[in-house]
């Protein structure tokens, strides 16, 4: 057997050769519901901080899954974020069957000591076919792939930063590849990514990917005639949800123990270490994260990028906040290029394609909105905290952030087209009885799809292969952020900002010895 030969193409060829004596029954050998190890995706979790948290149960859950390693460059995390008290150690606590889990404890859990905890104790517990030998713990992402030869897939829950390096070691080494938003947060390292994928030939996912059923109704009615051909369309989130900084920190805190700082960096220059820059601030800087458009847009926009084959946008510009302070009776704007704004406006434009005209996609965010259409003002109606609106030639439609209950406006031609379709009215609203929630997870479409796709079915909805034209339009307007606003001018075939020569050296990073891409 050759070194690199994986569990699974072992015990597939073991069970071949078994078969030639005789032929036993899974369910004889395993039980209702037995999944042969063989037949298993054996995951390993790179990353394991609060969004991984949220995630874990329903893989947990999985019968097709074993999760036989995680991996965090924070031992013991200290510093995590979440959006509610006591939110995540009460989800752990319900995964686990244990109401008492860190009584006392005043910290946010995550890293890498409760990732372990979390795999093994649910295993021991609810069985699922998880690892008996217990779940496997790596600082270093290199050192599991380099001696973890059972995995056959990794899921990246890591900054984004550090999302590119890690994604393209597992594809170079022939493994299935999960990746959160964004795929990477440069224009170059996410193309790579893509890339690799198409050399490795391994079926991928981008989690934040969707066939988009909440922007299905909306599409419809575009192609219904309900708006006449399709001009704008307008976006809006209301994040940011975490701290913002305006300044570079200037104090020096020493390293948490426990906490790789080198290995957090990844890819990025040296820098002295700091909490504003790790946990769930990494979002807020140009170097570590992507922006709320990445943090978000990925996943309202992406069914809009393959519902309508839009390929790059030819031209991105932004319109970002800024700051302002005093020194010695002056005041002055900061000038910053090193963190995202606490708001801002991008505009993405598209050309033509086929039968479909120009296209123009704009996105907000930090509590900017587009202006209220008049259609609303006239019933005296506002724009929603979050929303999605379809500006036509003819009419706009107007739904939820992914388009969820979309309405044309206003009301009556809502109405007339229902009635010219033979569409009923909806039913109010009807009060549902309480029903006690079922606590235990179950796996969920969202991860079924790509568990599906690693044991050898069809292609996901999110394969990497289709991520090419969003990962450059939002990467793009995060250059655009990054100098003020200016307007990129984008050729997508040579891969370079035409009218801002100097604005390609941001298509890339500077990187650090040795883990140049």
């Amino acid at each position: 057997m050759t070194s690199d030969m994986n569990r699974r193409e072992f015990l597939s060829g073991a069970a071949a050769a078994a078969a030639t004596f005789t032929i036993v029954p899974r369910r004889v050998l395993g039980g209702p519901g037995y999944v042969a190890p063989s037949d298993k995706v054996t995951l390993a979790c790179i990353g394991f901080g609060t969004q991984a948290i949220r995630e874990i149960g329903g893989i947990l859950a999985s019968p097709e899954v074993e999760v036989v390693a995680v991996c965090d460059v924070d031992r013991d995390g200290a510093g995590y974020l979440e959006w509610g008290r006591n939110q995540l150690r009460d989800g752990i606590r319900r995964l686990i069957d244990d109401p008492a889990w860190r009584e006392g404890a005043g910290s946010v859990p995550g890293g890498l000591n409760v990732g372990k905890e979390i795999v093994d104790t649910y295993y021991a517990k609810f069985g699922g076919g998880g690892p008996r030998r217990g779940c496997a713990a790596y600082v270093d992402f290199r050192e599991l792939l380099e001696k973890e030869k059972d995995i056959t897939a990794v899921k990246v829950m890591t900054p984004d930063h550090t999302h590119a390096p890690i994604a393209l070691t597992a594809l170079r080494r022939g493994l299935n590849v999960i990746v959160h938003k964004p795929l990477a947060n440069r224009v170059l390292e996410a193309r790579a990514v893509i890339e690799a994928a198409r050399a490795a030939d391994r079926a991928t996912h981008f989690l934040p990917a969707s066939e988009g059923a909440s922007q299905k109704q909306a599409l419809d009615m575009i192609a219904n005639g309900a708006i006449g051909t399709l001009r704008e369309i307008h976006n809006w989130s209301v994040r940011p949800m975490w701290p913002q900084f305006d300044r570079i920190p200037a104090d020096t805190p020493p390293v948490p123990a426990g906490f790789d700082w080198a290995l957090w960096l990844g890819p990025s220059l040296d820098r002295p270490y700091h909490p504003a820059y790790t946990h769930t601030n990494f979002r807020s800087w140009y170097e570590f994260g992507g922006g709320s458009i990445a943090d978000m847009g990925h996943y309202s926009l992406w069914p809009i990028f393959q519902a309508l084959d839009l390929d790059a946008p030819f031209s991105v510009e932004s319109t970002p906040t800024h700051a302002c302070d005093a020194k010695d009776g002056v005041c002055f704007q900061i000038r910053n290029d090193y963190s995202f704004p606490t708001a801002c406006t991008v505009r993405m434009r598209f050309a033509s394609k086929g039968n479909r005209p120009p296209l123009d996609i704009f996105w907000y965010d930090g509590g900017i909105k587009p202006a209220v259409p008049d259609e609303l003002m006239a019933e005296n109606r506002e724009l929603a905290a979050e929303g999605m609106l379809f500006v036509g030639a003819t009419g706009r439609i107007v739904g939820g952030f992914r388009s969820e209950n979309p309405l044309i406006i206003p009301d009556g031609k809502m109405r007339a087209y229902r009635a010219a379709r033979n569409i009923p009215e909806p039913e109010p609203p009807q009060p549902r009885p309480r029903i006690e929630p079922d606590t235990r997870p179950r796996v969920s479409p969202r991860d079924q799809v790509w568990i599906d796709a690693f044991k050898g079915g069809p292609r996901t909805y999110g394969d990497f292969l289709l991520a090419g034209p969003i990962c450059d339009a939002i990467n793009l307007a995060a250059i655009s952020l990054r100098l003020g606003g200016r307007r990129l001018l984008w050729d997508a075939a040579a891969v370079r900002i035409t009218n801002l020569p100097e604005a390609n050296a941001l298509l890339t990073r500077e990187y650090r010895e040795g883990w140049r891409i």
